[in-house]
């Protein structure tokens, strides 16, 4: 593009000098309409060339009356209206139309080049070579060429060229090109690596676990590539108003060169005088601005968003971010960590710490996130002490023996089985009770973290005009009760099954305002089906997972839930931008349009409402770039 641009710039300029020598000759000198006819023709070729070879390809193709066919026609005309009876000519103007046409194109090449380039530096993260090592030697190659299983070196400095495990090492990434967060972070053996990312500090080895082209990177560069598939309502309207709109504007035109002379009874005297109106009339009547400045504002808009860490697959869900109404959340992973801590201990004959020591060693080896959480709280597990006959008991909780004791960890269902007598709690959470050799020990409360801007994530969706905040969860009524209260969301669901948060949302569907957008923002993860019955599906948290780029339609690249309001914010910048160049564009059209009809616009006004509000309403559309 950028050769194309400098050759286009070459003809512009050898077009200006040629055009102002033709002037010269044309004032000095005493030559025959043909003859200057030919001296004009050399820079109207050399600048309109190839205008009027596209014209003819698309009307071979039958794909005529865009803006190439409109300026072909336009500046033809000009330049044969000299040789009508009465008629001046109008070379230097037919000239320097298909100039200042291609000024515009230019322009709107060097503002689509620079919003392009602005999404290509920010989506830089696949690099050319990556470090593998292979008997025992590290050689660079291309990251296409390294298996799954491999080991990758990555240096300070350098970008993490595929996914892995850090199999060796410890260091900070920089992840501001997936994320849009400037804060590092901290990395270390067994921990998942993405790629896109930048190594920091120290030298990591890791394990490949997915090939080049499943790479995060990859796929998040594919997406935003994608992007401009999915268009917009603004942008399939202007792409139908233009078929509509410019065959009724030469029709017009057609009418308004032959009409008047009809009626007038002096068709001869009278036809230059209207066919000059008329081409006026066809060259203020390129649709230009809108056809291209609307696209480029949501292009804009998506690469701004993408400078946030917010992909958007499409300017049609871009489009639909800047008319939310109603938000509904899941809870897990979502407006909470969806990691497990333990909150609250209370014992009854043992204290704290002791109490904890026995939970711990019973669920020593389960894999339920509370057992993990009741481990984390007492993290001295090598303390000599002796766990035996670990008996799981399912939806109940877990028996051993721990130093010759027999414990029970589990639910109020467990303790009614062994006949302990357990106590209520008044927190909210997770009850954990305990038992030993029959008596009741205590409980220990576990509970969800909640995300430190959740709460203002739903302040800031209000302030931006969120009618409805709405959080469903299969947890259980009390739980959702407390979170609920405490983020400050208008409704809540609890204990749903996958398929009750699909029923509950058609309902929400159902019931939200018209010509507002109900979105749903879940993990990606395991919210599919709900993703995809929303307006909007938004996977949240979706750093590295595959499910949630693929289900959701737009994609918040870190945990944060308030970055929503932040796509808002930038959806709606992108759709004022447009608005501001359809008002713009057609508010200045019409107005030298109906000059043109009287009789009191020239060609040049007539290029000024037509390339003038094009480079206006382009170099407007960069704007939504600055997020």
């Amino acid at each position: 593009m950028e050769k194309e641009n400098k050759e286009r710039l070459v003809k512009i300029i050898a077009t200006a000098v040629l055009l102002a020598v033709a002037v010269v000759v044309e004032k000095t000198t005493d030559l025959k309409m043909w003859q200057y006819l030919l001296i004009f023709l050399v820079p109207y070729l050399i600048v309109g060339g190839e205008t009027l070879l596209e014209a003819g390809e698309k009307l071979i193709h039958g794909e005529l009356l865009d803006e190439d066919f409109l300026m072909s026609v336009a500046t033809l005309g000009a330049l044969c209206i000299g040789f009508l009876p009465g008629a001046e000519s109008q070379f230097p103007e037919a000239v320097f139309v298909m100039l200042f046409f291609q000024v515009g194109e230019l322009f709107e090449d060097l503002a689509e080049d620079r919003s392009r380039e602005s999404i290509t530096k920010l989506m830089d993260i696949r690099p050319d070579t990556a470090n593998v090592e292979r008997d025992g030697a590290i050689i660079s190659i291309a990251p296409t060429e390294i298996a799954v299983g491999e080991t990758i070196v990555i240096k300070p400095g350098e970008k993490v060229p595929l996914d892995g495990v850090v199999s060796e090492g410890t260091s900070s990434l920089d992840t501001v090109a997936l994320t849009g967060e400037s804060v590092p972070r901290g990395i270390t053996t067994g921990d998942n690596i993405l790629s896109g990312c930048v190594n920091l500090t120290g030298v990591l080895r890791a394990t490949v676990t997915k090939p080049f082209g499943e790479s995060t990177a990859s796929k998040i560069l594919e997406l935003v590539e994608n992007a401009s598939e999915n268009k917009s309502k603004s942008e399939n309207f202007i792409t139908r108003f233009a078929r509509v709109y410019t065959p009724i504007v030469v029709a017009l035109a057609v009418l308004l060169a032959f009409l008047p002379p009809l009626l007038s009874g002096d068709f001869g005297g009278e036809f230059s005088k209207w066919l000059y109106r008329a081409l006026t009339f066809l060259i203020v009547s390129c649709p230009c601005a809108l056809v291209i400045s609307i696209p480029l504002a949501f292009f804009g808009g998506i690469g701004g968003a993408a400078r946030k860490g917010i992909l958007v697959k499409g300017s049609n869900y871009l489009e639909s971010l800047a008319k939310l109404g109603t938000v509904v959340f899941d809870k897990t992973g979502t407006l909470t960590e969806g990691v497990f801590e333990v909150t609250a201990v209370h014992p009854e004959k043992l204290n704290e710490k002791e109490l904890l020591h026995l939970a711990a060693h019973v669920e020593r080896y389960s894999t339920h996130p509370v057992a993990v959480s009741l481990r984390l709280a007492y993290p001295d597990e090598a303390d000599n002490c002796s766990v035996e006959e670990v008996e799981e008991i399912a939806g109940e909780g877990v028996k051993a023996k721990v130093n010759g004791q027999v414990i029970y960890v589990g639910n109020s269902k467990l303790m009614d089985t062994v006949g302990a007598e357990w106590k209520e709690c008044e927190k909210k959470g997770t009850i954990v009770h305990v038992c030993v050799d029959g008596e009741y020990a205590g409980h220990i409360v576990v509970s969800d973290r909640i995300k430190e801007d959740a709460v203002q994530a739903i302040k800031s969706l209000k302030e931006n005009g969120v009618s409805k905040t709405v959080m469903l969860t299969g947890d259980k009524k009390e739980i959702a009760e407390s979170v609920a209260a405490e983020v400050g969301v208008d409704e809540y669901y609890s204990e749903l099954l996958p398929a009750d948060k699909v029923e509950k949302m058609e309902g929400l569907l159902a019931g939200k305002p018209d010509g507002k957008v109900l979105a749903f923002v879940g993990d990606g993860i395991n919210d599919a089906p709900v993703l995809a019955r929303a307006d909007v599906g938004i996977a949240m948290g979706a750093l590295g997972s595959d499910a949630a780029i693929e289900a959701a339609d737009v994609v918040l690249m870190d945990d944060k839930p308030s970055k929503l309001a932040v796509g808002m914010s930038v959806a709606r910048k992108a759709l004022t931008i447009a608005k501001e160049n359809t008002f713009f564009s057609i508010f200045i059209k019409v107005l030298v349009l109906l000059l043109a009809v009287v009789g009191l616009a020239t060609m040049w006004m007539a290029v000024l409402a037509d390339v003038g509000v094009m480079v206006l309403a382009v170099l407007n559309s960069t704007r939504a770039l600055k997020a």
